[in-house]
């Protein structure tokens, strides 16, 4: 189930970048290859944020109203999570320059998106995970919810900033 919540927008973005010899649904491949990269990086951001954050990070807060909260609680910020969710974005997104899959741009544009992605999981994390009436709201669905958020932003990044 993980799987498939960290790697379902990858295969969907991989999958579209080579349909449509160019581009599909007037998206060209290397918007949809940013938002590749961007996705996996994103889960890479993701995963450094919440074991940095619980291993290492010595005052963590809620992200929504900054009271202190033990670290591993849904929703909880620490300093040196957020340090690693960008060096976590960051290894993935120079990974995806080095093999060719973006451009240099790109790896900046994937980074913030995987930043981004990372702090609106936290917000959903605090503001719906393990609610009543949102039970359905589990961890590989939350991981789906935000790898498909970094996607996003990277195909907006692309597209409106890059020109691509």
């Amino acid at each position: 189930e993980n799987v498939w919540g960290s790697a379902l927008t990858g295969l969907i973005c991989a999958a579209c970048s080579v349909q449509g010899g160019g581009s599909f649904l007037g998206i060209s491949s290397d918007v949809y290859l940013l938002a590749y990269v961007a996705s996996l990086a994103t889960k890479l951001a993701d995963t450094f944020a919440s074991e940095i954050g619980k291993a290492y990070g010595k005052t963590t807060f809620l992200i929504t109203t900054f009271e202190r909260v033990k670290p591993g609680t849904e929703g909880a910020v620490s300093a040196e999570g957020t340090a690693a969710a960008v060096v976590g974005g960051l290894l993935l997104s120079l990974f995806g320059y080095a093999i060719h899959l973006i451009s240099w741009p790109g790896v900046i544009v994937s980074t913030i998106a995987a930043f981004l992605a990372t702090n609106a999981e936290s917000l959903i994390g605090a503001t719906l995970q393990e609610k009543e009436g949102f039970e359905f709201m589990t961890n590989e669905v939350v991981n789906f919810i935000n790898t498909l958020i970094g996607a996003f932003i990277a195909i907006l990044g692309g597209v409106l900033i890059l020109g691509m």
